[in-house]
């Protein structure tokens, strides 16, 4: 038995003494077949554990003993003989082992022994091997275990408006977490010698985060998971079509879900009523100047904190306003080119919608959209750290074009269907934090 054989049977060992543990630490003692059984696996534990210890140790002595071969060949080795230049090693892709795990499950069907195998075989790594032996199924497939799903979390932040502009992360204990905050500020007062102090109280509230199901799902190429070796490019398309996925409804939900139908609950329905601001038609650099002011002024007299603040908007309200000329044909936001806007960062994403309903001078359109500005460092994204993943041949999927609708059969296209599910939650620890400017119709 080799030594990574070692490593996964005293893996598995691990799992069957925790889950005893587990057992006595819920409140339940343990019977003596199972005190019985805890010894026993202990005992071998202990033993394996020497084993590969006594293996490490011969490894290290033979690369301590081993003599430098030259393995080039005699016609190489001689005088003059050109020289073979030196290949720079490829860096591995962020969230490369959680790509790779999702190959091995896919070409497995799911079967995790077998993507073990698959794994070793095609030279994943012994992390990759190791964590398909210890998955665990759920309702919604097998759970990625946390050192491969945190990796592939903290790449949503590039791919997360909300989270790029400095939301907050906290982890979700039991699917829960609790955030006081500060409702209403003490009252200071001077007084006079003779005086009493006057009796103040702060006024507390919770924020309350409860993990929401965020499921996504993801087509591959049956080509790209068929393929037996290790591939940087592929690791790349593979992790990147589980964050662009699970990043793009993410946003949608964080900025503009209303918080029903098990939803989190977005900015645009945080935001305290006096902080939802009409926007002008825009017409003139003085209206637009106007209600960008007015949005950051709305956090201002609140006394908002200003940590991070950020803008978000749609595409199509950024150009309209990186386009914008003064008299003299200068840029008026010529930041813009750097993502900065008042000395803001700026977020463009399409989860802001530009269709909007709205009423100008009686009629009503449907082409506006909203720009929010917050403090981000005053939102909060509460999350467990793992995934779940689950797979399908011969599941549909639908996609719109062009706005029309189209169901896509995985098995006619050749592509294995990918179910992501994430659990998270979102919220303000002041709604204050929150400015909406609503109605704009800019670059309609």
């Amino acid at each position: 038995m080799n030594i990574n054989e070692l490593r996964r049977e005293r893996a598995i060992l691990n799992q069957q003494v925790q889950a005893l543990a587990a057992i006595e630490a819920g409140g339940v003692a343990l019977s003596a077949e199972q005190h019985a059984e805890f010894a026993s696996l202990s005992a071998k534990f202990s033993e394996i554990t020497s084993q590969i210890e006594r293996a490490e140790s011969a490894e290290r002595m033979a690369a301590a003993a081993a003599v430098v071969v030259d393995p080039t060949p005699a016609a190489m080795s001689a005088p003059g003989a050109p020289s073979i230049p030196a290949e720079p090693k490829v860096p591995e892709v962020k969230g490369a082992k959680m790509a790779r795990m999702v190959r091995a499950l896919a070409a497995a069907r799911g079967d995790a022994q077998l993507a073990s195998k698959l794994a070793i075989e095609r030279g994943f790594g012994e992390e990759v091997a190791m964590s398909l032996n210890t998955l665990t199924s759920s309702a919604g497939g097998v759970l990625v275990p946390s050192n491969l799903s945190s990796e592939v979390i903290e790449l949503l932040r590039p791919k997360s408006v909300v989270r790029k502009l400095g939301a907050r992360t906290l982890p979700l204990s039991n699917g829960n977490i609790t955030i006081p905050r500060l409702k209403g500020g003490a009252v200071v007062s001077y007084i006079g010698s003779d005086s009493d102090i006057n009796v103040t109280e702060q006024e507390f509230d919770d924020l309350k985060l409860t993990a929401k199901k965020l499921a996504a799902l993801v087509p591959i190429s049956n080509d790209l998971i068929k393929y037996a070796g290790v591939n940087p490019n592929i690791d790349q398309i593979v992790v990147g079509d589980l964050t662009s996925a699970i990043g793009a409804r993410e946003d949608k939900a964080f900025i503009r879900d209303k918080g029903e139908a098990n939803t989190p609950k977005g900015l645009r329905f945080w935001a305290a009523g006096a902080n939802l601001l009409a926007a002008s038609d825009g017409t003139t650099l003085q209206k637009v100047e106007i209600d960008l002011n007015k949005v950051i002024l709305a956090l201002e007299s609140a006394d908002a904190n200003m940590i991070t603040p950020g803008w978000i908007m749609a595409p199509r309200v950024f150009r309209f306003l990186a386009s914008m000329r003064d008299g003299n044909g200068n840029k008026v936001y010529p930041e813009l080119d750097n993502g900065m806007l008042k000395g803001y960062p700026v977020g463009r994403t399409t989860q802001v919608p530009v269709n909007l309903d709205v009423e100008v001078k009686g009629t009503k359109t449907n082409d506006a959209s909203e720009i929010y500005f917050a403090d981000f460092g005053d939102l909060f994204i509460g999350e467990e750290e793992t995934l779940e993943i689950d797979y399908s041949k011969e599941a549909t999927y639908t996609i719109t074009r062009d706005g029309k609708s189209e169901t896509v059969s995985a098995f006619q296209r050749d592509q294995t269907l990918i179910r992501v599910i994430a659990k998270n939650d979102f919220g303000p620890r002041h709604v204050e934090s929150i400015a909406i400017l609503t109605g704009v119709r800019w670059g309609a």
